[in-house]
């Protein structure tokens, strides 16, 4: 069992550390309207993309989303619950 478990939601707990340097990738979907027909938009760290997509109006954001390789992917709502953590380096 992990020393710090996710809660039951599956988001990380308060004090887990995300890794803003961590490589990441912006997803963009297609104008087709399938939810999973995604494109690479763009390249970076977390951080950089997180920022990438809270300078985006509310709209635009709803067609992104970010994976954080080898790891998992953030929806819209949980990108700017990233970007209000105290730890964001925004």
């Amino acid at each position: 069992m992990p020393h710090n478990p996710t809660t039951f939601a599956g988001e990380p707990g308060s004090d887990h550390p995300i890794g803003w340097d961590d490589p990441a990738l912006l997803h963009r979907r297609s104008d087709t309207g399938l939810l999973h027909d995604f494109t690479v938009a763009r390249h970076g760290t977390l951080a950089q993309l997180v920022h990438q997509v809270m300078v985006m109006t509310p709209e635009q954001r709803a067609h992104y989303t970010i994976e954080r390789q080898g790891d998992r992917q953030y929806d819209p709502h949980e990108i700017v619950a990233l970007s209000q953590r105290p730890d964001y380096p925004g």
